[in-house]
């Protein structure tokens, strides 16, 4: 049976996509603009909680598991990404090559992890790829209470993009220092596992 932790983690991966749906097409959906930010903010907050809550359990009944271990970061990157993906249409509008940033250190450090999964050699974690999550997510709550005063008329749409785009722009920053940290840190495993061969399975 699927334990409670991994259909937290699961659900988490399915909101993703549903966000991007809500804030799209919200008007089809019979949502009205200053309802909207508040629909969004729950998805958000909800993965968010359903990540604290996943890990805490899976350690309190002792169901860790090494998928567990492979899925859940990968379901704070799909909605984390999905959310910032989403603000690069509508009434954010952020540039795509910013998010971008995002993207491509969270595939680069994913592929390398695995390639050194692969080859024996695991590579931990580091408390700058840990802030570089929190920061996300931050920042994905920061735009979204923004859309609050501005669906009420009390925030230029203007100053709401622009604030957006500064506020996406030091974080995306703060990811690019994270991913160079996590290269060097780890240098030595990496060009080790880069010039062996693959654990037979």
């Amino acid at each position: 049976m699927v334990s409670v932790p991994l259909l937290l983690t699961l659900s988490r991966i399915l909101l993703g996509p549903i966000f991007v749906v809500v804030y799209l097409y919200y008007q089809e959906l019979g949502i009205t603009l200053s309802l909207l930010p508040y629909v969004l903010l729950s998805l958000a907050c909800l993965s968010e909680l359903s990540d604290v809550f996943d890990g805490a359990l899976a350690r309190k009944h002792n169901k860790v598991t090494e998928l567990g271990k492979l899925l859940d970061p990968m379901a704070d990157s799909i909605f984390r990404l999905s959310v910032l993906l989403s603000f690069t249409q509508g009434v954010i509008q952020l540039p795509l090559l910013l998010v971008c940033v995002f993207f491509f250190r969270d595939t680069i450090i994913s592929t390398l992890r695995t390639i050194c999964a692969l080859r024996g050699f695991a590579l931990a974690a580091r408390l700058s790829g840990k802030i570089k999550a929190v920061l996300q997510g931050a920042v994905g709550l920061f735009i979204l209470t923004l859309m609050i005063p501005y669906s009420m008329g009390y925030l230029e749409h203007e100053v709401l993009k622009a604030l957006s785009f500064y506020s996406v722009f030091a974080v995306a920053m703060y990811t690019l220092y994270s991913g160079t940290e996590y290269v060097i840190a780890n240098r030595s495993f990496i060009k080790k596992a880069l010039s062996t061969k693959p654990i037979a399975g």
